[in-house]
């Protein structure tokens, strides 16, 4: 019953942005950090960036000062401004939605279908 639905992705120039978004929906009671994560041919997903329910931010080293993710929780959404991108960027991007409940004994964490990004030299 849940769902994150991503959009955003596309095929830019490098120097270029993009912002990415990722809706949750579906039955979650509550929802705890979000992130986004991207995974390039033959690498390993890497974690790009992450917010907690604080707006606590973390970023991976190469994009910190690019990137920019936030969060609207009222729409259960979370974003990734990315500027000045790289054709070292091009991935599939992918969000990750922590659902919580029972007062944040259990989770469960949810993850987007991934969105295709390609930034061209």
């Amino acid at each position: 019953q849940v769902q994150l639905v991503e959009s955003g992705g596309g095929l830019v120039q490098a120097g270029g942005s993009l912002r990415l978004s990722c809706v949750a929906s579906g039955s979650i009671a509550s929802i705890g950090s979000m992130g986004w994560y991207r995974q390039a041919p033959g690498k390993q997903r890497e974690l790009v960036a992450s917010i907690t329910t604080a707006h606590t931010t973390n970023y991976e080293d190469s994009v910190k000062g690019r990137f920019t993710i936030s969060r609207d929780d009222a729409k259960s959404t979370v974003y990734l401004q990315m500027n000045s991108l790289k054709p070292e960027d091009t991935a599939v991007y992918y969000c990750k939605v922590r659902g919580i409940r029972n007062g944040a004994v259990y989770y469960n964490d949810y993850w987007g279908q991934g969105t295709q990004v390609t930034v061209s030299s």
